[in-house]
């Protein structure tokens, strides 16, 4: 099997002639054909889809209607000043039969927009009062419809008239019209209006038009089939035909084509604004294809032209092919000697001039290489060495400013041990230009930093120090800790009067691990990554920053090592840099 997987890879040239050549006799053969077989489909698509473009327009005046009823009702009710009074205003056990009467006999006179239609009407009042014209649609006690999503939902929305479906034990998917009560001038809301319509009836509106291989569905902005009458499609999400119509109902696009059951249907769309849904029609492309084409026939005279095709073409692809393969196969393995082996000059003349081609193309490879390789090398030791000549001046000046204050003082032991360390400090950064120190050079030149910094500022900030033993030797970038000490110092402490910051280092596994751990302000999610803005530029010892530290590391080491930050505010930072164990 390998041999034979082999054997492709290496004849892929071949393999391609070959395919070409085969597609360009097919294309030939059947191009008459298959164009007039597609100009009669798309013709006979494109006249079905005006006609069903038409249908939706009554369907969508059906709907009309029925919203226009729906209106005319809650602005009715909304309008009656009798009605207000009942669900506004408490009612006693014995108001509660007058008040039951006058709501059914208002009830009475919107149910006449209502007689084509099965619809039920529930009237709510904020006094608690509920009135429903047909209890079957509302099958709950009234605490749970007065906490049902539907209530929710219209009292979120109360300006608008809102549709929505629910589950009801008897009328299975309802679709309900919900409007809130609310009186013009005050715009006070006194009660809640609901039209409600089982699935089963809804589909009257639409029903007529629908034919086997030509559906009818009513989608919500979710992608869920409200109504349609194929029943086990109801009340399922299909984000795909959601997708497309949007697009259909969105565009120019009269239709398009969706996989809908299995199947690719034709699919036309509009937006119905009153529902705030879709209303979508689906058409079977297999029932609209079999009364054009005859599939089987075309199947038949492919296959034969297919069969003619592959002899002629395998023998002339081959013949044409047979003297390049040698040469493939060289070049294919060049890249699992590091392109060290050249291939051999022989055959056609143009397979000789590929070939010497090739061997010049490897030596300029290898040339290439070695020069991006001492380029990089150079480049990176420019940049840090770029980076440890941006000492702030101002920390110098502030350095020796505070030198003088301790002579002046008296401090004279004080002020030598802060020149030492200050010595010590430009030694091993301006004038050591090395980019890798062990890790126990790297702790003495942070603690010479944090003792200046201390000097200046004061001892409110406690630094300690955990190496581990078998740590100090090896070998880390130079000034990796540095820039995360130096922020705790000037961010980290800003609204607490005192911290400490803990340095840790140990190996784990193969890796080593540093941490700079503070219990200083902390800072949200969103800054982890980022050092925060100051005036106090001046305070900064150089030009290192966390970015730069981070894209260090990975240059020299790979993207599996790097730095992390987790904080939190309130409860400090925490600093994990992890690199691999370098001894040498």
């Amino acid at each position: 099997m390998k041999t034979f997987i082999e054997q492709l890879k290496y004849n892929s040239l071949f393999l391609k002639l070959f395919l070409l050549t085969f597609i360009i006799i097919i294309s030939v053969s059947v191009a008459i054909t298959m164009t007039t077989l597609r100009q009669s489909e798309r013709l006979f698509i494109d006249t079905f889809s005006i006609t069903n473009a038409k249908v939706l327009s009554q369907i969508k005046g059906n709907f009309e209607g029925y919203n226009y009823a729906i209106i005319d009702s809650a602005n009715h009710l909304q309008q009656n000043g009798t009605i207000r009074s009942l669900l506004s205003e408490e009612q006693t056990n014995r108001d509660l039969m007058s008040a039951y009467y006058h709501l059914n006999t208002q009830m009475n006179l919107v149910k006449s927009n209502f007689e084509r239609y099965e619809t039920g009407i529930l009237i709510t009042g904020i006094n608690g009062l509920t009135f429903s014209s047909d209890r079957s649609y509302w099958p709950f006690p009234d605490e749970v419809w007065l906490e049902h999503d539907v209530m929710k939902h219209t009292w979120d929305e109360p300006r608008w008239l809102q549709y929505q479906t629910y589950e009801a034990p008897n009328q299975g998917q309802v679709i309900v019209a919900s409007k809130a009560l609310m009186e013009r001038i005050s715009r006070n809301i006194y009660g809640t209006v609901h039209f409600a319509m089982s699935e089963l009836d809804f589909r009257q509106f639409y029903q007529t038009f629908t034919s086997t291989g030509n559906d009818v569905y009513i989608v919500d902005l979710n992608g869920q089939i409200v109504s349609s009458n194929v029943e086990e499609m109801i009340g399922q999400k299909d984000d795909l035909l959601l997708e497309a119509v949007i697009d259909v109902a969105t565009s120019t696009l009269d239709y398009t084509n969706v996989e809908l059951m299995g199947k690719e249907h034709m699919v036309l769309a509009e937006y119905l604004p009153f529902f705030d849904m879709y209303l979508v029609n689906a058409i079977n492309r297999d029932v609209v294809s079999a009364a054009v084409i005859d599939k089987k026939s075309i199947a038949l005279f492919s296959i034969g032209t297919v069969l003619l095709a592959l002899i002629l073409v395998f023998f002339i692809s081959r013949k044409l092919t047979n003297s390049l393969s040698s040469l493939v196969k060289q070049i294919g393995n060049a890249s699992k000697h590091d392109f060290h082996q050249y291939v051999t000059v022989s055959g056609a003349y143009e397979t000789r001039q590929i070939g010497i081609a090739f061997n010049a193309m490897l030596d300029e490879i290898h040339e290439y290489v070695e020069q991006v390789m001492l380029s990089q090398k150079k480049q990176r030791n420019a940049e840090l060495a770029a980076l440890q000549q941006q000492i702030n001046p101002h920390f110098l000046y502030n350095t020796l400013t505070s030198i003088k204050f301790l002579v002046q003082q008296g401090s004279k032991e004080e002020a030598v041990e802060t020149i030492h360390s200050l010595i010590s400090l430009l030694q091993n950064t301006i004038g050591n230009v090395d980019e890798i120190v062990t890790v126990d050079q790297e702790i003495t030149n942070l603690k010479n930093y944090v003792f200046i910094n201390q000097k200046r500022y004061g001892n409110r900030i406690k630094v300690n120090y955990f190496v581990g033993p078998d740590c100090k030797n090896d070998y880390v970038p130079k000034l990796i800790l540095q820039p995360f000490v130096e922020n705790a110092f000037f961010h980290g402490f800003n609204k607490k009067a005192a911290g400490s910051i803990h340095i840790m280092v140990w190996q784990e596994e193969d890796k080593l691990i540093c941490e700079v751990i503070d219990n200083g302000d902390g800072m949200s999610n969103s800054n982890h990554n980022k050092l925060p803005k100051t005036k106090r530029k001046s305070q900064h010892f150089s030009g290192i920053g966390i970015r730069n530290v981070h894209e260090r590391i990975q240059l020299l080491y790979g993207d599996m090592y790097g730095v992390e930050i987790s904080s939190e505010i309130g409860n400090g930072t925490k600093v994990r840099i992890t690199l691999p164990i370098t001894k040498e």
